[in-house]
């Protein structure tokens, strides 16, 4: 059974995907941040309806925050919407 996304399975996702997927979250703020030129980025925060990034932009931090195309409704939900989305990044980035 998914969880719903608390503040505790925010912190999880967070935590697997910054050690896990560090690509992928520069290709989020580079995709869907609008910040073509982030050299790497880390995710703060994961709720039903976006996340929060801290991206690394010409030697600046810089804050981000990306709404999802849905309300997510559990850590399956979002599970599975953060591949759909470094897919789809990755498919629009140049190669």
């Amino acid at each position: 059974m998914s969880d719903i996304i608390t503040a505790q399975v925010s912190d999880r996702i967070c935590k697997h995907m910054n050690e896990d997927h560090a690509e992928a979250i520069a290709l989020y703020a580079q995709t869907f941040g609008a910040m073509p030129s982030a050299s790497s980025a880390k995710m703060e925060a994961i709720d039903p309806d976006g996340m929060d990034l801290t991206a690394q932009v010409e030697g600046k931090t810089v804050c981000l925050r990306i709404a999802f195309d849905h309300q997510l409704v559990d850590s399956e939900d979002a599970h599975q919407t953060l591949i759909a989305m470094v897919k789809q990044a990755r498919q629009n980035s140049p190669a």
